[in-house]
């Protein structure tokens, strides 16, 4: 099978087209015939090296966590079919023609595969931080990063929970996260002031979706560290505040994230082939999207 392989770390031209054997399923474990990949961060960073210390990888490497597809070959007690599609983490490497998963569910027939491989990764930071912070409902939320993809999913899931929340976004991206429920604050200078404006009565939480250095500013909104998440500033660490970096995956989120008939934003897909392209879009944070890759 074809599949995109780095043997070094470095810049996106060490993905390469490989062809590489054709993986077998193991107990519990689908093979998927992968139809959209999703592109994330932690893809980049994985192939730069930049994760080399926490998240060590052997070459040659099939990058790509997230899957859409159909299964192609079943595993003792996997509990699906061939013919059946799915969608969810890969365990192989889901930049390539099939990868193995076992963390997976039945693909809605109204998502388009890259909608479904863009789900598992933000949609389950989104929930997974909210139910760090224990939103409730009548309660006021800061999203930090509200036009964002894992910020556009926390925003609809801590409306639709009954929350007030409170989008830090650019300028251009007020009307999108108004659409989705939430009061558009624009973030830079001055942003604590425009949120106490737009909530007088003060806020009870802020998920930071960004990494744009607000974690001073947003315990100062706050008046105390305890109801503050980061998954994007690691200056958390000095700081003693808390970065949420990895949660649960399971089918159980999938069929959640699932229920919920999230609206997804995507950008550009990619052709397979393409993958070194579709790094460096990600890379520059303007894609308006999620990035995918397609498999034909």
């Amino acid at each position: 099978m074809r599949a995109i392989t780095i043997t070094q770390y470095g810049e996106p031209d060490v993905l390469r087209v490989a062809e590489v054997p054709v993986p077998e399923p193991g107990p519990g474990q689908v093979r998927v015939a992968v139809k959209a990949a999703g592109v994330n961060p932690i893809d980049w960073k994985i192939r730069s090296g930049a994760m080399a210390e926490v998240r060590p990888v052997e070459f040659p490497h099939i990058l790509g966590l997230e899957l859409a597809g159909v299964v192609d070959a079943v595993g003792e007690g996997a509990g699906f079919a061939v013919g059946d599609e799915v969608f969810g983490w890969a365990d192989t490497g889901a930049y390539a023609e099939y990868a193995l998963a076992t963390n997976v569910t039945r693909k809605p027939t109204g998502l388009s595969w890259p909608e479904a491989a863009a789900l598992p990764i933000a949609g389950e930071t989104a929930l997974r931080v909210l139910g760090e912070l224990a939103v409730k409902p009548g309660e006021t939320v800061v999203i930090h990063g509200a036009s964002g993809q894992v910020g556009r999913f926390a925003t609809q899931a801590a409306v639709a929970l009954g929350a007030t929340v409170i989008g830090l976004s650019s300028a251009r991206s007020s009307d999108e996260v108004k659409a989705l429920g939430a009061l558009p604050v624009e973030y830079g200078d001055g942003w604590v002031s425009r949120v106490r404006s737009a909530a007088p009565d003060g806020v009870d939480a802020v998920f930071d979706a960004a990494g744009f250095g607000v974690l001073s500013d947003s315990v100062e909104l706050l008046g105390s560290p305890d109801r503050l998440i980061t998954i994007a500033d690691p200056a958390a660490y000095a700081q003693g505040l808390k970065f949420s970096a990895s949660g649960s995956e399971s089918p159980a989120v999938l069929e959640d994230l699932v229920s919920r008939e999230l609206k997804i934003k995507l950008g550009p897909s990619y052709a397979l082939a393409e993958a070194a392209e579709a790094h460096r879009e990600s890379a520059t944070g303007h894609a308006g999207g999620k990035i995918t890759l397609t498999v034909d």
